[in-house]
C-alpha cells in the first residue's frame, strides 16, 4: 500500500550525529521568503529571458517551431524520471538521512551515478528519435518546413533532459541537507545565457520576423545550442553548493543497494501520473500546432506558452517556494506518525498561496493587455499577437490558484509518502481536460484555440484541488477548512475591491484597446500600484493574517 508511512530508525554503529531537522513553523516560513526573494530575480530574469526570445524569433511560424521543440526535452525527461526525481525523491532522501549512520551520503552517491547512467541512455534514445517525435506531436496540417525546423532543433535540444535531470537530483540533496538558496537562483545563468543566444540571433538575423526557410545550419545551432548551454550552466552552477553542504560525488556501483524496490514501487505510480500528463500535453501540442497552420495566424504554442509561462512565474514565486520549504518537514511528520502537524502545515500553506497570489490574479486579469504589450510586443512581435496573448493570459489568472493548490495537495500525498492517489486522481483530472479542450476547439475555431486549451487547464485544476483536499482529509484529518473558508471570503473581498480599483484607474487613461508601449508601461505602472495598495488595505482592514505573516517577515529581513 502506497499509502503507508515509515517510521525511520537509525542504522549502523558509532555516535553519528543526528542531522538537521526540517525548519521549524519560523524556519518554513523564513525559507520560504528567501526562496520567494530569490525567485523573484530568477523569474525577472525569465521575462527577460522570454521577451528575448519572443523579440528574436517571433511569436508565430519560428517561434512555434521553437516553442514545440522546448516541450519534448521536457516530456521525455518527466516522463521517464523527472516525476521521481522531483517527488519521490525527496521524502526517500529525508528518511535515509534520519536513518543511516552516514547521513544518507552513500545513498545520495549511488542514486547519482545510477542516475547519469538513465539520463544518459534516455538521451540518447530521445535524440534518435527526434523525427518521430516531430511528427507525432507537430500537428495536422503544420508543413514540411515547420517539421524540419522542428527536427533540427530538437536534435540540439533533446540533450537538455540529461542536465535537467542532474538539476533535479542536485535540488532533492541539497533540500534535504537544509539549503534552497541554489536551486533557487541557478536558473538565473540559465536565462541569462538564453537572454545572450537571444541577442545574438536577433543581432545577427533582425531585425524582421524571421521565417521557416531562413532557418538553416547557422540559425538553428544558434539558436538550439544556446538553449542547450543555458541548462547545462544551471546544472553546474549548484555544484559548489552541494560542496557547501558536505556533499561529494564518487562513483559508486552496487545499485541493489539503493533498494530500488521501495523507489519502483513509488515511482511506478509517478510513473503512471506523468504519462497521464503527457496525453494531456500531446493533445494540446496538435490543437495549438493545428490552429497555428489556418490562414490567419492564430495563436499557437508561443503565444500559449508565454501566457503559461506567466502563470508559473507567479506559481515559482509564491507556491514553488512554499511547497519546498515545507516538503521535508511535512515528510519529516509522516515519518513521524505527526499527521495533526502535517495538516497545520498543509492548511497554512492553502491559506498563505492563497493569499499571496490573489493579487496576482487581479493583475494578470484587469493588466492582461499592457503587460501582453509591454513584455511582448518588440522586435519581430506584432500588435495583434498581443492581443491574442492577453486574451489566453485572463484564463491564464483563472487558473493560477486551483494550480496552485492542487500542486500543493499533490504534494502533501507524496509526504506520506502516496504516489498512487496522485496518479489515479489524475486519469479522470486529465481526460476531463483534454475532453473541455477538444469540445472547445470545435465550439470556438482556431482563432481561440490557445483559450480554449486554458480554459481546460483551468476546469482540470479545479477538480484537481476538489478531489485531492477531499482525499487528504480522509487519510490525516481535517485540514482547518473553516479556517480555509473564511480566509478565502476575505481574500476574494480584498481581491474584487482591487481589482475593481485597477480597472477604473486604467479606464480613465489613454490609449483604450490600442496601447503604445509607452501607455502600456504607464497602464502596468499605475494599475499595479493602485491594484497592490488596494489589496494591501482592504487585506489588513480585513485583519487578513496571512498577508500581515508575510509583510512582518519582509519588514524583518529587510531591516537586518
Amino acid at each position: 500500500m502506497t499509502g503507508r508511512v515509515y517510521r525511520s530508525s537509525r542504522s549502523g554503529g558509532g555516535d553519528q550525529p543526528d542531522p538537521p531537522a526540517p525548519p521549524a513553523g519560523a524556519g518554513v516560513a523564513g525559507h520560504s521568503a528567501t526562496m520567494a526573494v530569490l525567485s523573484l530575480v530568477s523569474r525577472g530574469t525569465g521575462f527577460l529571458r522570454t521577451a528575448a526570445v519572443v523579440a528574436a524569433v517571433g511569436a508565430l511560424t519560428v517561434g512555434d517551431a521553437y516553442g514545440t521543440a522546448q516541450f519534448f526535452p521536457a516530456m521525455i525527461y518527466e516522463f521517464l524520471l523527472g516525476g521521481i526525481l522531483s517527488s519521490v525523491l525527496v521524502p526517500v532522501l529525508v528518511r535515509r538521512r534520519r536513518a543511516d549512520a552516514d547521513g544518507g551520503q552513500e545513498y545520495a552517491q549511488r542514486l547519482l551515478s545510477l542516475a547519469v547512467l538513465a539520463l544518459g541512455a534516455a538521451t540518447v534514445l530521445a535524440v534518435v528519435a527526434a523525427p518521430l517525435l516531430t511528427a507525432v506531436f507537430a500537428g495536422a496540417g503544420s508543413g514540411e518546413q515547420f517539421r524540419r525546423v522542428v527536427t533540427l532543433l530538437s536534435y540540439l535540444m533533446l540533450p537538455m533532459m540529461f542536465f535537467s535531470g542532474l538539476s533535479a537530483l542536485f535540488t532533492a540533496i541539497l533540500n534535504t541537507r537544509g539549503h534552497f538558496a541554489a536551486p533557487t537562483w541557478a536558473p538565473i545563468l540559465n536565462n541569462l545565457v538564453v537572454i545572450v543566444t537571444a541577442g545574438l540571433f536577433y543581432a545577427a538575423y533582425g531585425p524582421g520576423r524571421p521565417e521557416l526557410t531562413d532557418m538553416s545550419a547557422g540559425p538553428v545551432l544558434l539558436l538550439g545550442g544556446g538553449t542547450l548551454l543555458g541548462v547545462a550552466v544551471q546544472a553546474a552552477g549548484m555544484w559548489p553548493a552541494l560542496r557547501r553542504v558536505g556533499f561529494g560525488w564518487r562513483w559508486r556501483g552496487e545499485f541493489r543497494k539503493l533498494e530500488l524496490s521501495e523507489l519502483g514501487r513509488l515511482g511506478a505510480w509517478m510513473f503512471c501520473y506523468v504519462a497521464v500528463s503527457q496525453v494531456g500535453v500531446l493533445v494540446l501540442l496538435r490543437l495549438l500546432n493545428s490552429a497555428a497552420s489556418e490562414p490567419g495566424g492564430a495563436a499557437g504554442v508561443m503565444i500559449y506558452n508565454n501566457a503559461y509561462l506567466l502563470m508559473m512565474m507567479a506559481h515559482g514565486i509564491v507556491a514553488v517556494s512554499l511547497i519546498t520549504a515545507l516538503l521535508p518537514r511535512m515528510s519529516a511528520a509522516a515519518a513521524d506518525f505527526r499527521l495533526t502537524d502535517l495538516a497545520a502545515d498543509l492548511s497554512r500553506g492553502v491559506r498563505t498561496a492563497t493569499a499571496v497570489l490573489a493579487p496576482v490574479v487581479v493583475v494578470f486579469g484587469v493588466l492582461a493587455l499592457p503587460i501582453a504589450v509591454t513584455l511582448f510586443e518588440h522586435g519581430a512581435v506584432e500588435a495583434a499577437e498581443s492581443r491574442r496573448l492577453a486574451d489566453v493570459l485572463v484564463v491564464a489568472a483563472v487558473a493560477l490558484i486551483p494550480f496552485a493548490l492542487s500542486q500543493l495537495f499533490t504534494f502533501a500525498f507524496y509526504a506520506l509518502p502516496d504516489t498512487r492517489t496522485p496518479a489515479l486522481v489524475n486519469i479522470p483530472v486529465v481526460a476531463l481536460r483534454v475532453l473541455v479542450q477538444v469540445a472547445l476547439f470545435y465550439a470556438l475555431g482556431s482563432a481561440l484555440t490557445a483559450v480554449g486549451v486554458m480554459v481546460g487547464n483551468a476546469v482540470s485544476y479545479v477538480a484537481a484541488a476538489v478531489v485531492s483536499a477531499t482525499l487528504l482529509r480522509g487519510r490525516i484529518g481535517r485540514i482547518g477548512l473553516r479556517g480555509i473558508v473564511t480566509t478565502f471570503a476575505k481574500i476574494t473581498v480584498a481581491a474584487g475591491g482591487a481589482g475593481l480599483a485597477g480597472w477604473l484607474v486604467t479606464g480613465l487613461l489613454p490609449g483604450g484597446e490600442n496601447l503604445s508601449g509607452g501607455q502600456a508601461v504607464s497602464h502596468l505602472a499605475l494599475g499595479g500600484v493602485v491594484i497592490g495598495g488596494a489589496y494591501l488595505g482592504l487585506a489588513r482592514l480585513l485583519r487578513l493574517r496571512e498577508i500581515d505573516e508575510v509583510l512582518g517577515l519582509v519588514v524583518r529581513k529587510l531591516r537586518r
